[in-house]
């Protein structure tokens, strides 16, 4: 079975529902979780700081943030053009195995 990005961009953005959904429940349990403990945790293990673009691996989590952030939620389009830059594949290299000859860093700059 082969799954496209818009389809893994659903998914990903229902998993995200579901989870914030288990936040709010806390929230309306716990006054302050929320904000005092969901999110600072989502943003550490987001690695915002490190990473403006977010991984593969930071991704869903980057979602789950934006579905609680605001009213629209995630944008499945955004979430789609990440997801194909992130699945596109490595970089292309020479025949012979090596990086490709923009990567080269032996050469004297110019």
């Amino acid at each position: 079975m082969e799954i496209s990005a818009q389809h893994l961009a659903q998914l990903l953005i229902g998993i995200a529902r579901a989870q914030a959904a288990i936040v709010q429940a806390m929230e309306n349990e716990m006054g302050g979780f929320r904000s005092t403990r969901a999110m600072p945790a989502l943003q550490n293990v987001a690695h915002l700081r490190d990473h403006p673009q977010p991984t593969l691996t930071d991704l869903p989590i980057r979602v789950l943030l934006t579905t609680m952030g605001g009213r629209t939620g995630a944008d499945a389009a955004a979430i789609v053009k990440d997801l194909q830059r992130l699945c596109a594949g490595p970089a292309p290299r020479t025949p012979d195995g090596g990086p490709g000859s923009d990567l080269d860093f032996s050469a004297p700059p110019p």
